[in-house]
């Protein structure tokens, strides 16, 4: 458990340096670290129910639309499908795409009184590359975690 402690230590470091609304910022290796090690910690992936399908799933992950496809309307139930899916004392580690998306919804479900939101910098796609494409600049796709194409 030191081992979490420690990635837990420097992910609220670097969201002290960033003076975001929640807890901390992990990059995916070390969201990773702290599912396989942390009890009670929940992967809540907040990309549409279109990236799912068509990009893919990771394994065990809470899915919660942040925003519906295709107008990109939020989901006025987030916190409600939260509440439903979570104890509000876990360690919640929130992930999109690109990691705007699980920004705002950490920020959101902070505010909603969740008090250990972290966010997954890169997401699941990462960066776009000089191409203008996703998945070759970090994210958890590319870093080789779990995932499955529906």
């Amino acid at each position: 458990m030191g081992q979490i402690t420690e990635i837990l230590k420097l992910a609220q470091h670097r969201n002290r340096a960033r003076s975001l609304a929640y807890e901390g910022a992990l990059t995916p290796l070390e969201t990773w670290e702290v599912l396989q090690h942390a009890p009670g910690a929940r992967l809540i992936d907040v990309r549409s129910r279109a990236e799912f399908d068509w990009v893919g799933r990771i394994p065990n992950a809470i899915e919660i639309e942040w925003q519906f496809y295709p107008g990109k309307q939020l989901n006025p139930h987030f916190i409600l499908e939260l509440k439903r899916a979570v104890d509000p004392e876990s360690l919640l580690l929130f992930i999109c795409r690109s990691g705007i998306r699980s920004s705002a919804a950490a920020k959101i479900a902070t505010e909603a009184g969740f008090p250990n939101c972290y966010n997954v910098l890169e997401g699941f796609e990462g960066d776009r590359d000089a191409q203008g494409r996703r998945g070759t600049i970090g994210g958890w796709r590319l870093a080789g975690l779990p995932w499955s194409q529906s």
